[in-house]
């Protein structure tokens, strides 16, 4: 299933660093998320995007992570020429990422 099945995001930045966050729509998935929405992963499905860090913050209290990844949005805001400079596409491009719909 599609992430987006099962969570939302809202996304941030600051020069070149974006910032997703992924939060379950019902807290009983959360642990199906912390699963399988793993830094490594991000930064694999975001591989031609992004070229530093993925950290990944997790805040179980909200059933929600939140992923840090630098070297992002092609130098920041004011020196891309991306035509999503902010990044805020990014949010619903991880919602597109395949996951298993049970922890195996």
């Amino acid at each position: 299933m599609k992430l987006r099945d099962i969570a939302h995001s809202r996304t941030g930045d600051k020069g070149d660093i974006s910032n997703i966050s992924v939060i379950a729509f019902d807290e009983k998935d959360y642990p199906l998320i912390e699963a399988y929405v793993t830094p490594a992963r991000v930064r694999e499905h975001f591989s031609e995007v992004v070229h530093g860090e993925v950290i990944r913050h997790t805040i179980p209290s909200i059933g929600a992570l939140n992923f840090v990844m630098r070297n992002a949005l092609g130098g920041g805001v004011t020196r891309s020429l991306a035509l999503d400079a902010h990044g805020k596409c990014l949010a619903s491009a991880l919602l597109d990422l395949e996951i298993p719909d049970r922890i195996a």
